[in-house]
């Protein structure tokens, strides 16, 4: 089935919603449905895919927003979704796709872990299932003031270990996957959002009495920013499908976005701040909100020296 038009409108519905304030309150996410998309139609969600969070994950790169749906929602159902189906788990993905709960999740570790800060509990990953926990939240400021970390420290009472419905090793390996690809879908975002105001720029700024976008070196550099998101595009929706459909390579696909999309979304948003001269360097030009977000997704979930690891021990 071709869902095209519906991404499309999907894709619209989001910009607007997120042009109008960088800081879209939770309650806002959940009631445009974003939240529920992957959780099954029985629990009250929308019994969408992956495809479709990644379109929501990119409009909230290239708006720059500040939410929790990276760990509240991507992350959180996510989770839930791998779990052996039991009243826990069935509650908790109904209780996320109706706004009454918000859930943190710790992947790799219980440092840095997004939006666990005024999360209700966390979800902290392990090789032997999910423990379910109410937890102490130290918050941890880092540059990007979009996304909120936080290190988590489980509490004693009422802790529960859920188990996962399939082997342990590849639902964390899955986990891991999707977590790099929603991040590699908000620098495309981004870097899209940073070539656009570039050449809306690049139009109206004169300089020796005509517009910079006619002068060659400015045109190249424009031309290089397009030619570097065309092959982010592609390494990025490719994953995206390989995560949706549960493929076996989906680690590679995953591995070669987030080290491609993740990398160039940097050096797009540096090339933007340079090209805007230097009102590109001020605050009110808002592209440092880009870099920093930029700068942070090439750690998280990954290095992009760390994916091309292991993408290199496939010919070792």
């Amino acid at each position: 089935m071709d869902f095209a038009e519906y991404h499309a409108e999907l894709r619209s519905v989001a910009a607007d919603l997120l042009a109008k304030d960088r800081a879209v309150e939770w309650r806002s996410l959940v009631d445009a449905g974003w939240v529920g998309l992957e959780v099954a139609e029985e629990f009250g969600g929308a019994g969408a895919t992956f495809r479709e969070v990644g379109i929501v994950c990119e409009e909230m790169g290239r708006a720059a927003s500040a939410t929790s749906y990276l760990g509240g929602a991507v992350l959180a159902v996510g989770v839930l979704n791998t779990l052996q189906p039991n009243g826990t788990r069935d509650q908790l993905l109904a209780d996320v796709a109706s706004g009454a709960a918000r859930l943190g999740v710790a992947v790799d570790s219980r440092e840095f872990v997004p939006d666990a800060d005024g999360a209700d509990a966390v979800l902290i990953v392990g090789d032997d299932g999910v423990t379910y926990a109410h937890v102490a939240v130290t918050p941890q400021p880092v540059l990007d003031e979009t996304r909120r970390l936080a290190t988590v420290s489980p509490l004693d009472q009422g802790a529960q270990v859920l188990r996962f419905a399939d082997d342990s090793g590849r639902a964390v390996r899955r986990l891991r996957e999707r977590a790099a690809v929603a991040v590699a879908c908000d620098s495309l975002g981004l870097s899209e959002a940073m070539l656009s105001a570039t050449v809306a720029y690049a139009k109206v700024r004169h300089q020796f009495g005509r517009p910079i976008g006619s002068f060659q070196a400015v045109q190249h550099a424009c031309a290089d920013m397009l030619t570097t998101i065309s092959v982010s595009r592609q390494l990025v929706d490719a994953a995206v499908e390989a995560v949706a459909e549960d493929r076996p390579d989906a680690g590679v696909a995953a591995a070669m976005a987030k080290s491609y999309a993740c990398s160039s979304a940097v050096d797009i948003a540096g090339k933007a701040m340079q090209l805007h001269g230097g009102i590109g360097y001020t605050w009110e030009s808002g592209i440092h909100v880009y870099l920093k977000r930029a700068a942070l997704n090439r750690s998280l979930f990954g290095s992009p020296a760390a994916h091309r690891q292991e993408l290199a021990k496939r010919y070792l």
